[in-house]
């Protein structure tokens, strides 16, 4: 989900002529992955909720430090690759994503919630270094006018790994689930590990294109940039997009499971289609885009989530489950929309303002830590509220937030 830099251009020392199929599979599989570890979090939520008896709010605790990674590691991360460079940047991605991973069989070993933290913690910076790295050779893998279409492609890969993610926790993670233990996640996440590795060492040995930066902004103060009110806003549309997306999808296995009395291990292949309706989205999106106006799409997707959520909340049984579902078909959009209208007019701050960007995704940890909370001591319609005041602020942003100046 981190915004691609947009002053990234091919070396002059480049092959133009080379055969960039190679790259793009590994681009491909690299989005499949990081979709796949992300999503597979909504399966660690419920499942160490049992595990180690938790609270909501405790269990939430695996999407927040998740992703108030990328508050923390967006920026620094860019830093690094300008130094070590994308290819090294995408394969340190992998190895330290690995890494965590593996940590992940000393953690069930111990049956230590903290140290599970500790691992999703190095997994989710190498992810952040993955996208960092990995984004900007996606833009260069072939002709310029084709960028666009290359990237909704490899997006639409990574839709397909947040789509198996839920199916596999289903069956090898929560099909296991029961009290006082962690064993379950030892083998599936060794596996990971594995794979991720594999894939390290294959990236290593590709012939990648040389890129290196284009035109750069001259240095200023940060007032520059954020007199651009388009971006002020943007960046408070992005910290709630994220937010909203991932607190309905962490708890949606525990919202689905009492929702329709059944168990967690059946609740969670519903999450397939929350996820897996995003791919569909993105698919319709991009050739509503070729007509529509974004900001229009972004104000009726926002407001149809909420809406949604809203419909949820106040019914029972499948009316419930297949209506807070269809929310996920909603943000389909959302963040490729936000992003460019908050860079909109930008000119040479483009890219600082994607880093600025990259760092609001640390929503994804705030906004569901707070709906675990509201579980803990209200009710599901009221722990809802919290994402539907996110999606109230995008339908903000799509009708007047995203205007350079008040008209």
């Amino acid at each position: 989900m981190a915004p691609i830099p947009a002053t990234v251009r091919l070396s002059d020392t480049a092959d133009t002529r080379e055969n960039y199929t190679p790259a793009l599979m590994t681009m491909a599989v690299l989005y499949f992955m990081m979709g796949f570890i992300t999503c597979l979090n909504d399966t660690l939520v419920p499942y160490f909720k049992r595990g180690f008896t938790l609270s909501y709010s405790e269990s939430s605790l695996v999407q927040f430090y998740f992703f108030l990674t990328y508050g923390l590691m967006s920026i620094p991360a860019g830093k690094i690759v300008e130094r070590i460079g994308y290819q090294r940047g995408i394969v340190s991605g992998f190895g330290i994503a690995g890494f965590g991973a593996l940590l992940f069989f000393p953690a069930a070993g111990l049956h230590q919630y903290g140290l599970f933290l500790a691992a999703l913690f190095i997994v989710a910076v190498g992810i952040v270094l993955l996208q960092v790295a990995a984004n900007p050779y996606i833009t260069v893998l072939g002709p310029a006018r084709t960028a666009s279409s290359r990237l909704a492609l490899i997006q639409g890969v990574g839709s397909l790994g947040t789509t198996t993610a839920p199916l596999f926790g289903a069956y090898f993670i929560l099909s296991s689930l029961k009290e006082a233990s962690s064993e379950a996640v030892k083998y599936p996440y060794l596996g990971i590990a594995a794979t991720l590795a594999l894939i390290a060492v294959v990236v290593s040995r590709l012939r990648l294109p040389v890129l290196s930066s284009g035109e750069t902004a001259e240095e200023t103060p940060g007032k520059g940039l954020f007199s651009f009110r388009n971006f002020r806003f943007g960046l408070g549309a992005i910290f709630v997009y994220v937010g909203a997306e991932v607190s309905v999808g962490t708890f949606l296995t525990n919202y689905l499971a009492d929702s329709l009395q059944i168990s967690e291990s059946d609740a969670n292949t519903f999450v397939a289609f929350y996820w897996g309706s995003m791919l569909v989205g993105r698919v319709a999106g991009s050739f509503l885009l070729r007509s529509l106006n974004p900001s229009v799409l972004l104000t009726g997707t926002a407001a149809a989530a909420a809406a949604l959520i809203l419909v949820s909340v106040s019914a029972t049984g499948y009316v419930a489950a297949w209506t807070m579902i269809g929310v996920g078909l909603c943000n389909a959009t959302m963040f490729a929309i936000v992003f460019s209208l908050s860079v909109e007019g930008l000119g040479g701050y483009t890219t600082r303002a994607s880093g600025w960007l990259s760092t609001a995704i640390a929503g994804g940890a705030v906004i569901s830590y707070a709906q675990g909370i509201l579980k803990d001591h209200y009710s599901w319609p009221v722990a809802f509220v919290v994402p539907v005041l996110c999606y109230l602020y995008l339908v903000f942003y799509g009708v007047n937030g995203h205007r350079p100046s008040s008209r």
